[in-house]
């Protein structure tokens, strides 16, 4: 996973906006916005990502096939959503099995977007109470194992005053050691 900041220019979010140079983003800033990330090779990945489920206490998995093969007619507003500045009250956690895309996370207290670009073999985990978004790349497809702790739940709380203020949004800044 290569993780850097964002650039910000309008256009194509697919693309990299990347700055030029280009801005990379350390481990330990990751680290202090709680990102997890392991890089395990797609091939024989099984028994160690299952390590890892069960260290982090996921009982529950699907895959999920991000392309216009994949969705179908809901592809469009789908990709839309996704790219919604949005948190979620659990952990978001992906590891890539094909394809490419982008996570932007918001770095705080600063507000800046990072990029993390992930790639077959990447293993990410987006914390609860986060704020960030999704999209795929120009190659147009990802296929990703979606982990869960429970039963599955994805639903995007979009930002906004009353997100602001969510027991999870909250949660996630003192974690930080940000805010109250």
């Amino acid at each position: 996973m290569r993780a850097y900041y964002f650039d910000n220019l309008s256009g194509d979010q697919r693309l990299p906006h990347d700055y030029d140079p280009s801005r990379p983003v350390s481990p330990e800033t990751l680290a202090s916005l709680n990102i997890k990330h392991w890089t395990i090779p797609v091939l024989g990945h099984e028994e160690k990502v299952d390590a890892i489920a069960k260290e982090r206490g996921y009982k529950n998995r699907d895959t999920i096939n991000v392309s216009r093969e994949g969705m179908g007619e809901i592809y469009e507003e789908k990709i839309k959503g996704f790219f919604q500045e949005h948190m979620h009250e659990d952990e978001e956690i992906r590891y890539i099995l094909s394809g490419s895309g982008f996570f932007d996370v918001r770095e705080t207290p600063t507000d800046a977007w990072i990029r993390l670009a992930v790639e077959p073999g990447d293993l990410l985990v987006v914390p609860a109470g986060i704020y960030h978004r999704f999209t795929l790349d120009e190659k147009d497809n990802i296929k990703a194992l979606r982990l869960f702790k429970d039963e599955p739940k994805w639903v995007p709380h979009n930002r906004g005053p009353e997100t602001d203020v969510n027991p999870h949004r909250i949660g996630y800044l003192k974690t930080i050691n940000v805010g109250a």
